[in-house]
């Protein structure tokens, strides 16, 4: 089976590089091909690169608290560049202060996003939903 593409980032003026590594590492191990864009990444950059590298899922991180506003509109633009039905997984701090995650979820699902994760959400969460929603099978029967 091919190898599924991942582009990675922490979007917005969030410079939270740590987790980021952390999330690069955990599913570059768990067989994935990770493109990181990195910290400071703008809506345009996750775009721009899983066109280039025909990307499989769209993962952002969040930790600054303004996620909500820095992801508004990204189903959209995805879907006026041809990658509509791309993947898209988000999670971190997503909304400054204290709020029930429940509701968090629910305006990031209406946004257009496939998985919405809290903050300290393992990687291995994640990485059981994309095998999950990639269809990828374990090959060691």
């Amino acid at each position: 089976m091919e190898q599924k593409i991942l582009v990675l980032g922490v979007i917005g003026a969030d410079v939270h590089a740590v987790g980021n590594r952390i999330l690069d590492y955990a599913f570059t191990q768990a067989g994935f091909k990770v493109i990181n864009i990195g910290v400071l990444a703008t809506q345009e950059e996750f775009i721009h690169a899983a066109i280039e590298t025909n990307a499989d899922v769209i993962l952002v991180s969040s930790l600054y608290g303004h996620g909500e506003i820095d992801c508004r509109g990204l189903r959209e633009k995805c879907q006026e560049t041809g990658i509509g039905n791309i993947l898209m997984y988000v999670g971190g701090n997503l909304v400054c202060g204290k709020c029930d995650f429940e509701s968090v979820k629910e305006r990031f699902l209406a946004m257009g996003f496939d998985r919405v994760y809290p903050p300290g959400t393992m990687p291995e969460t994640a990485i059981a939903d994309l095998r999950k929603d990639l269809g990828i099978t374990d090959t060691e029967d």
